[in-house]
């Protein structure tokens, strides 16, 4: 898969099939979508592309939203490139951008730079300034400009509709299982391990303390998880505590990972944690002794349910 930074330094070869999105969380709707759009161009000898756009919208044009994401632009873009896809354009997304009216969006994007021979869009889509461009219009243009539309109607998993909106609250509300189904995979954080107060060495739990970057990516709920990650080649297991370590009087949010069977120095190194199960929520312990106990039953559960999953 190819990655363009700007619609208008792409360049097709033939023809191309386009659908267009935020694919947050590239979850298994999104997938099937591309998946068809990826076997089409291929039968049809044209190009499969993805318009996606960074900053999202939201950041831009309500900059006191807060917003969270299921994934970073790059790891949306690593997920991207496991469909088949030919092409991903990941377009600056800027106000002027916003103010193009759906008539010269269709003509001078879809059509004038990426050479659209069929437009795939998601249930109820808008675009172009003030989202005024809807199925309807693009059908109108569709015939004014010689390509097709096709909307696909939203996907459903045992009648309830999948949407990243769904994942994320999931995610938030303690229900990574139900996230990790209509994901597809198991949802992941990435960041840089770096040095923290050390508490968990001294009571036998040494964590790598990691700091995620991208202050628009979604932390789910506080707590205690089942993970996996592979370090240097190599896979281990272990539990992560999302919180602000109360027992300790910990002021900041923290994302703490102990590793089971592993003692090598991670300073700085960028590491990918999979969030395999819930334990529990974050609690408050009368001590410190009292919450090493509490470590020491977290980890025989983490243990007992890796025994019971194909890892």
């Amino acid at each position: 898969m190819k990655i363009t930074r700007s619609i208008f330094d792409f360049t097709p070869n033939t023809k191309t099939i386009v659908t267009i999105g935020t694919f947050d969380g590239v979850h298994i709707g999104h997938q099937k979508i591309i998946e068809n759009l990826v076997a089409e161009a291929k039968r049809d000898n044209k190009e499969s592309v993805v318009l996606t756009f960074f900053p999202h919208p939201r950041m831009v044009l309500q900059q006191d939203a807060s917003i969270e994401l299921i994934n970073t632009i790059k790891e949306r873009a690593q997920r991207l490139a496991k469909t088949g896809l030919d092409h991903l354009i990941v377009h600056p997304f800027s106000k002027e951008f916003s103010r193009l009216t759906a008539l010269d969006f269709v003509r001078n994007v879809l059509v004038n730079q990426l050479d659209v021979s069929k437009l795939v869009i998601g249930y109820d889509h808008h675009f172009g300034k003030n989202r005024e461009g809807n199925i309807e219009q693009l059908t109108e243009y569709s015939h004014l400009f010689d390509f097709t539309v096709e909307e696909i109607p939203a996907q459903d998993i045992d009648s309830v509709s999948v949407s990243s909106t769904k994942i994320r609250r999931a995610l938030q509300g303690g229900g990574l299982k139900t996230a990790n189904k209509y994901l597809g995979y198991n949802f992941s954080l990435t960041g840089k391990v770096v040095k923290g107060n050390q508490l968990g060495g001294k009571i036998g739990f040494p964590t790598a303390n990691i700091h995620i970057e991208e202050n628009y990516k979604l932390i789910p709920k506080e707590g205690v998880y089942v993970v996996k990650a592979k370090i240097n080649g190599e896979r281990f297991h272990g539990m992560m505590n999302i919180g602000n370590r109360p027992t300790v009087n910990g002021a900041n949010r923290t994302i703490e990972v102990n590793f089971f069977d592993f003692d090598e120095n991670l300073y700085n190194q960028q590491i990918t944690i999979e969030l395999l199960y819930y334990l529990r929520e974050e609690e408050k312990f009368s001590s410190v002794e009292e919450l090493k106990l509490q470590l020491k039953k977290d980890k025989e559960n983490t243990l007992n349910y890796l025994k019971t999953i194909v890892q």
